[in-house]
C-alpha cells in the first residue's frame, strides 16, 4: 500500500503587493497555523519522511514551521520545482514516477490542485483543503505508477480551525 500526505501551505501574506506569488511569505495567522497543526498531524497519522514541497517562499515557510514545531523528529524536506503548480494532473505525474522504495510520501503545495487531487482520486468530495490543512490519502497499490488506477481512500482530513 502507498499513503499520500497533503500538506497546503499555510495562510500566506499579502502585504507587500510588490512581490511575485512564487515569494510571497506567511501570513501571522500562518505562522500560527504551522504550530497548531503539527502535533495534530502527526496525531493523525503523519509520518515525515519523504516529505517534498514547493519551491514558494510560502510553502517552504510552511514545512520549515511546522519542523521547528516538531524539533524532536528532526524533519527534512526536498524543494521541488514541480510541485509549485495549480494542476492536480502535474501532480499525478509526479506521484506516478515516485521511487517504488517509498511507501509513504508528503507534498506541501496548493490550490486547486490539491482540492483536485482528493476529489478527482478518492472516495470523498472536498469542498476545499483550505490553508495549513492536511489530508491523507491511502491507495492499495504496491507501485507508484498503479497508485491512482482505484480510488483513494481518504483517511485524514484536519484543519486549523478543528482546533481554535
Amino acid at each position: 500500500m502507498k499513503t499520500i500526505h497533503l500538506i497546503r501551505h499555510a495562510k500566506s501574506s499579502w502585504e507587500d503587493t510588490r512581490l511575485s506569488d512564487v515569494n510571497r511569505p506567511l501570513a501571522p495567522r500562518g505562522i500560527n497555523d504551522c504550530r497548531l497543526m503539527a502535533p495534530n498531524m502527526i496525531e493523525a497519522g503523519w509520518h515525515p519522511v519523504n516529505v517534498f514541497c514547493s519551491k514558494a517562499q510560502r510553502a517552504q515557510l510552511t514545512i520549515q514551521g511546522i519542523a521547528q514545531a516538531l524539533s524532536q523528529l528532526d524533519i527534512s524536506w526536498l524543494i521541488d520545482d514541480v510541485l509549485y503548480t495549480f494542476s492536480y494532473g502535474q501532480l499525478i505525474d509526479w506521484i506516478e514516477h515516485l521511487d517504488d522504495d517509498f511507501q509513504e510520501v508528503t507534498l506541501i503545495g496548493h490550490n486547486p490542485a490539491l482540492t483536485d487531487l482528493v476529489n478527482e482520486t478518492s472516495d470523498t468530495s472536498l469542498d476545499n483543503v483550505p490553508t495549513c490543512a492536511y489530508v491523507q490519502l491511502r491507495s492499495t497499490a504496491e507501485v507508484w505508477a498503479e497508485v491512482f488506477s482505484t480510488q483513494l481512500e481518504l483517511l485524514q482530513f484536519i484543519k486549523p480551525k478543528m482546533f481554535k
